[in-house]
């Protein structure tokens, strides 16, 4: 059997269901067990004829080992490429399959491959040491600036609302009324700033990053170019990919990168941080903020 994680639940399954399947049947099961990989990106006609069987011999099989049908049996299958756990090459036959779907199934398709493709792109060009040196940084700042204007204002202002469930230094600028040069008036090279734009870079975010740079703040700088002025002036630059079939840049890696340094802050920090952040949510729940679930 190939090594894969891609539903190892199911294949397990079939291992143990073999002796109760009939020889077609396990003809079937044969194949997804060698080939599990083609179970999320083939119709049950193409893994059938691939396997020699009957397209009905995989709806049996499917059943005999407890699952209502053949498209029970392969969401697994499916969702594990959907999380990236399989191969780019498996990924790509599965957009292929999307782009026959219908009318918009291309478009789909795109965004979806956009998606990935800028994940992929922006994580494989960061290492580990890299986001460690800037998670240190930010937390051992005095205040942290989060800065982000249109589209990624409310990235920005995200992160700075999920560090702050445990991190009470954390602001995101600029505030309501004020501009971010104002914001950052008072600050100083013990403070860190958190700066994100994409092409064409916005005015505001740039003076702000040399107003940061002038004062000997940290600079962390999330952008999609090392050419970017906020990655040039950076102590600590991250290029995100932004690629989209849209017309606006995307934001997927951006949040990802972001989501991901903000568990960095955490892993660094000090023990009390998980502290803060349960009576943060406790206090939530004792103030009904959330909506208690029947018992």
């Amino acid at each position: 059997m190939n090594s894969t994680n891609v539903s190892s639940t199911v294949l397990n399954r079939l291992t143990e269901e073999w002796d109760t399947l009939t020889p077609e049947a396990q003809k079937a099961a044969r194949y997804v067990l060698e080939n599990p990989h083609d179970v999320g990106v083939s119709t049950v006609r193409q893994i059938a004829k691939a396997a020699s069987v009957q397209p009905n011999t995989f709806v049996r099989m499917a059943r005999q080992v407890g699952f209502e049908g053949y498209e029970d049996f392969r969401a697994p299958f499916r969702e594990a490429i959907r999380q990236g756990s399989v191969s780019f090459p498996d990924r790509a036959r599965w957009l292929q399959d999307i782009r026959k779907s219908g009318d918009l199934g291309g478009l789909y398709a795109d965004v979806v491959e956009a998606a990935i493709r800028n994940v992929e792109e922006t994580f494989s060009g960061i290492d580990a040491s890299s986001l460690q040196a800037a998670a240190e940084a930010i937390w051992n700042s005095r205040q942290v600036f989060t800065l982000g204007v249109g589209v990624n204002n409310s990235n920005a202002r995200n992160f700075t609302y999920l560090a702050s469930t445990g991190m009470m230094r954390f602001h995101a600028i600029p505030r309501p009324g004020s501009t971010a040069l104002d914001d950052l008036a008072w600050a100083g090279d013990q403070d860190a700033l958190i700066a994100v734009t994409c092409h064409p870079y916005r005015t505001e975010v740039v003076e702000a990053v040399e107003l940061a740079r002038e004062t000997g703040m940290t600079i962390i700088g999330i952008s999609d170019s090392p050419a970017s002025p906020i990655i040039r002036n950076a102590d600590h630059g991250f290029v995100v990919a932004a690629d989209t079939p849209q017309f606006f840049p995307s934001s997927v890696s951006t949040i990802a990168l972001l989501e991901t340094l903000l568990s960095f802050i955490i892993s660094v920090a000090s023990d009390e941080i998980v502290e803060r952040v349960e009576l943060f949510h406790r206090r939530r729940h004792d103030l009904g903020i959330y909506r208690e679930e029947p018992k």
